[in-house]
């Protein structure tokens, strides 16, 4: 098997959102269509109330998947069609907009005191975009977790490690989503479908995830004017970008551990016209759907 290069890793950057949100983008509107067919992921995560209880008033989305995963806190959310409820430490919810849907995501003031989740953004073809809306919702008891060779373990939210399947599934991109520890000292090879796309999310830890060991080696996106550091290991708040040739990602650990998510799914190749949480093909697409949404019919 032939490891995947990296071929670009990426630092998060603070930005807000919502209505105050503050939270670190591992990577968003610029980086299109590097991540086809991912389109976004912020991580946020904080110890302050006042950085995420403003949350996320009432917004529309359609076209894409949203997918959040909690680890410390609690999100109470509702939407369009009835649905509410909360989801709290190791829940996702793995959420098909499509033809349209009005929601909001509320955090709550975090019973350990620290509020820490991820959202990603997932696009869909154009062939799907106005299929009718879904939820996944999962609870952390239901996420299987596999423990392999040299003790790594791997919680399977999409995709099947073994014989063992992530309870997202079916979903139109055909994704991977593992929440995967490295212990000290082990390498660790995860196969991967020829052309997905795939990356790594650093969570805690560090690692190295090719087998060259030249920070020079591949392209670098620097978080602002004054980082100056460039080093080849990888460690949290760092998104890694592979390669699409290659049958295995891999991830080297030295003294240290590392966690990080491993993201893959199936690139669609078509067309991005994309403008605050609606994403389509055509700017005429976009126009038809803000149009409804200042109509009231935009919900079908």
């Amino acid at each position: 098997m032939t490891p995947r290069r990296i071929k670009k890793l990426f630092k998060s950057r603070p930005t807000i959102e919502g209505a105050g949100v503050h939270l670190k983008r591992a990577f968003g509107y610029s980086q299109v269509p590097q991540f086809d067919p991912f389109l976004m992921l912020d991580d946020f995560h904080s110890s302050n109330p006042a950085d995420y209880l403003p949350g996320f008033p009432w917004h529309p989305h359609r076209g894409i998947e949203t997918i959040t995963y909690v680890q410390e806190g609690l999100v109470e959310h509702g939407d369009s069609m009835g649905n509410k409820g909360v989801i709290g430490a190791g829940d996702v919810q793995w959420m098909t907009a499509g033809s349209g849907i009005i929601h909001q995501e509320m955090p709550k003031e975090s019973p350990t005191g620290t509020m820490w989740g991820f959202q990603f953004w997932a696009n869909l073809p154009a062939a799907q975009k106005m299929m009718p809306p879904r939820y996944r919702d999962v609870k952390a008891a239901d996420i299987p977790e596999v423990t392999l060779e040299g003790g790594v373990a791997v919680k399977v939210i999409a995709g099947t490690v073994g014989e063992v399947q992530g309870p997202v599934k079916d979903i139109v991109i055909e994704p991977e989503m593992l929440d995967i520890s490295v212990p000290a000292g082990t390498v660790f090879q995860r196969p991967l479908p020829a052309g997905h796309t795939a990356f790594a999310y650093i969570l805690a830890g560090e690692g190295y995830f090719d087998e060259c060991r030249d920070a020079y080696a591949h392209e670098m996106a620097s978080a602002g004017w004054s980082d100056l550091e460039r080093r080849c290991v990888c460690q949290p708040e760092a998104v890694v970008l592979f390669e699409h040739e290659g049958d295995v990602v891999q991830a080297t650990t030295t003294d240290k551990p590392v966690r990080f998510l491993l993201v893959s799914g199936k690139p669609i190749g078509e067309p991005v016209a994309w403008y605050g949480p609606i994403v389509m093909n055509t700017q005429e697409e976009l126009k038809t759907a803000f149009d409804e949404y200042q109509r009231g019919t935009f919900v079908k």
